[in-house]
C-alpha cells in the first residue's frame, strides 16, 4: 500500500540540523548538494501539495526485468530518489552531504550538476547490463533480473570514485585507513557483510561508472556537453536577475572611514568627509584625517593647522608618500 506523507521517527531533524551547522561554516554553500538532499528528502516525506505528481514506490522499483520488457524509463530515471525507511535515507544523505560539499567545492556547481547527472545515468545503465549479463551467461534470474531496488547509494558509490582519485594515497573507510584505488571496494565488501538486504549489483554498477566517467573525463579536454547545457540554462534563469540589477543599480552603504584616495566625491555617504589636503573620504565620526592627521573644523570644513604641521602640498601627492605618513602618525 502506497506510503502517504511518511513521519519522521526524529533521525530526519538531526540529518537537518547538520546539514544546517555544516552549510553555516562554509564561506561557499554549495547549491547542488542541497538541492540534492532537499529532492531526496522530499520525496520520501511526500507533502501533500507533492502528492498529485509523485508515483508511489511500487512504481519506481529499479527492477531489470521490468526496466526492459516495458522500456519503462520513470523506473529508470526516479528509483535513486526513494527510499525504503527513514534510516536509509538519512544513512545515504549524510554520505551525500560529506561527498557532495567536497566534490562541488572542488569545482563549478555547474560541472558538478553535470557530473552527477552522468553518473546517475551510468550506474542505473551498468547496473542493468550486469543483471542481463548475468541471466543471460549464469541464469541468475532470481537474484539480480528480478531484483527490486530503490536509493541513492549507487550514485554515492560514484561520487565516492571520483572523490577518492582527488585524495591522496590514503582514505578512510569507516575509519580504517586504506589506499585510495581500493577505498570504493572496501566499502562494498563492507556494507555487503554489515547490512543485510543492500543491492550488490547496485553498488558495484555504482563504482563502475565512476572508474567509467573518471576514464572518459580524462580522455575529453574541455567542459562536457551536458555542462555546456545545463550553463546554458542557468544563465537563460538569471537572466531576469540581470535585468532587474541593470534597470534599478544600487550602491552598498559605505559604514567605515575608509576609502579611496582622489578621485571624485560621488558614491561618498552624506555623514563622510573627504580632506582638502590628501583628498583621502573620512568618516564623518572622525575629527582628524586618517590618512595624512589634518583637522577637520566643527562646520565640516578642514583646517590645514594641526598639532604637528605639515607642508603644504598637492592632493596629488604618490600614494607611497601618504602611505609613510599615516604609518608615521599612527605608529604602524
Amino acid at each position: 500500500m502506497e506510503r502517504r506523507g511518511a513521519r519522521s521517527n526524529g533521525m530526519l531533524p538531526l540529518l537537518a540540523l547538520h546539514a544546517a551547522s555544516e552549510y553555516y561554516r562554509l564561506e561557499r554553500k554549495p547549491p547542488v548538494t542541497a538541492a540534492l538532499l532537499a529532492a531526496n528528502s522530499l520525496v520520501y516525506l511526500r507533502p501533500a501539495f507533492l502528492e498529485p505528481i509523485l508515483p508511489s514506490i511500487h512504481e519506481v522499483w529499479f527492477n531489470p526485468h521490468l526496466i526492459l520488457k516495458n522500456k519503462d524509463l520513470k523506473r529508470f530515471l526516479l528509483s535513486p530518489f526513494y527510499h525504503v525507511g527513514e534510516s536509509h535515507l538519512v544513512y545515504n544523505m549524510l554520505s551525500l552531504l560529506w561527498k557532495g560539499i567536497k566534490l562541488e567545492s572542488s569545482m563549478d556547481s555547474t560541472e558538478f550538476a553535470s557530473m552527477v547527472a552522468v553518473l546517475l545515468g551510468m550506474s542505473q545503465g551498468i547496473t542493468l547490463l550486469l543483471s542481463k549479463a548475468l541471466l543471460v551467461l549464469f541464469d541468475y534470474e532470481r537474484t539480480y533480473y528480478d531484483e527490486y531496488a530503490v536509493g541513492f547509494s549507487g550514485v554515492i558509490f560514484a561520487m565516492k570514485v571520483v572523490l577518492n582519485s582527488q585524495s591522496g594515497n590514503y582514505s578512510f573507510v569507516h575509519g580504517i585507513p586504506m589506499p585510495s584505488r581500493y577505498a570504493a571496494w572496501a566499502e562494498l565488501v563492507l556494507i555487503q557483510m554489515l547490512v543485510p538486504g543492500v543491492s550488490f549489483i547496485g553498488h558495484l554498477g555504482g563504482i563502475l561508472a565512476g572508474f567509467l566517467y573518471l576514464r572518459l573525463r580524462g580522455a575529453y579536454s574541455g567542459s562536457d556537453p551536458l555542462t555546456v547545457v545545463i550553463r546554458g540554462v542557468t544563465d537563460v534563469l538569471k537572466l531576469p536577475a540581470r535585468l532587474l540589477r541593470n534597470l534599478f543599480p544600487f550602491r552598498r552603504r559605505r559604514v567605515s572611514g575608509r576609502g579611496p584616495v582622489g578621485g571624485s566625491r560621488r558614491g561618498i555617504a552624506a555623514s563622510d568627509w573627504r580632506c582638502s589636503a590628501c583628498t583621502y573620504e573620512n568618516s564623518g565620526w572622525l575629527d582628524v584625517c586618517e590618512m595624512c592627521g589634518t583637522n577637520r573644523n566643527d562646520n565640516g570644513n578642514v583646517n590645514t593647522m594641526t598639532s604637528r604641521p605639515l607642508p603644504h602640498y598637492s592632493g596629488d601627492l604618490p600614494l607611497e608618500e601618504l602611505r609613510q605618513r599615516r604609518l608615521e602618525r599612527f605608529g604602524r
